[in-house]
């Protein structure tokens, strides 16, 4: 097994499951766990801190218009993001968008291809039209080379996101951003296909809410 970056966590996880020295398939799933929920829940506490923040500012949908208020900028994010190679998925009343890995940064590098610039230019155009939302934008990895490695490259990615949005006025505080490295991949890295698809990142704009 590859060595865990987050040695405490990990050490924590498998103690619960028995301090065993060769951990099995059980333990080591949940030494993973528990670091994939270390990451989101320091992620979420920061996205409740913008989500009220930036509530104060602008105040909340009421319940009733949730539904309304996502179901147009759902459209209005397809329409604008039509053949970029970006997926908009439609999780209740939240929105993801995947955007691949290959189509977003050259390979090892967390500086955005320019010409994926005017894609975010489009997001950002529309996130601006529908401020009562706040974002979370996750870094991705595929599992090749060290896991601190990629966990540092997915957080530097999120955070290149997050800046280029903040250059086409997306306001910071309603931006969250965390690196999940190689801990939640779509697939299993299997092939170089599957590896690819790994490679993203994934912006989830979600309503103000009471």
């Amino acid at each position: 097994m590859k060595k865990v970056f987050a040695v405490g966590l990990i050490s924590a996880a498998l103690a619960v499951g028995g301090c065993a020295t060769s951990p099995n398939n059980t333990q080591k799933g949940a030494g993973i766990g528990a670091v994939v929920g270390a990451l989101l829940g320091k992620a979420t506490g920061d996205n409740d801190k913008s989500r009220y923040a930036w509530g104060a500012v602008v105040g909340a949908i009421a319940g009733g218009a949730i539904g309304n208020y996502m179901d147009r900028q759902e459209e209005e994010m397809r329409e604008q993001l039509a053949d970029t190679g970006v997926q908009v998925v439609r999780e209740g009343d939240n929105l993801r968008l995947i955007m691949p890995g290959d189509i977003t940064f050259a390979t090892n590098s967390a500086s955005i291809s320019p010409n994926f610039n005017p894609v975010l230019q489009d997001v950002a155009k529309v996130v601006n039209n529908y401020e009562k939302t706040v974002l979370m934008i996750e870094g991705h990895t595929d599992d090749t080379g060290a896991d601190s490695y990629n966990q540092t490259l997915s957080e530097r990615r999120a955070q290149s996101v997050k800046n280029l949005l903040v250059t086409f006025n997306v306001n910071p505080t309603r931006v969250t951003t965390v690196g999940l490295g190689e801990y939640q991949p779509k697939v299993p890295n299997t092939s170089a296909e599957n590896r690819q698809m790994n490679r993203r990142v994934e912006l989830k704009i979600q309503p103000l809410t009471n």
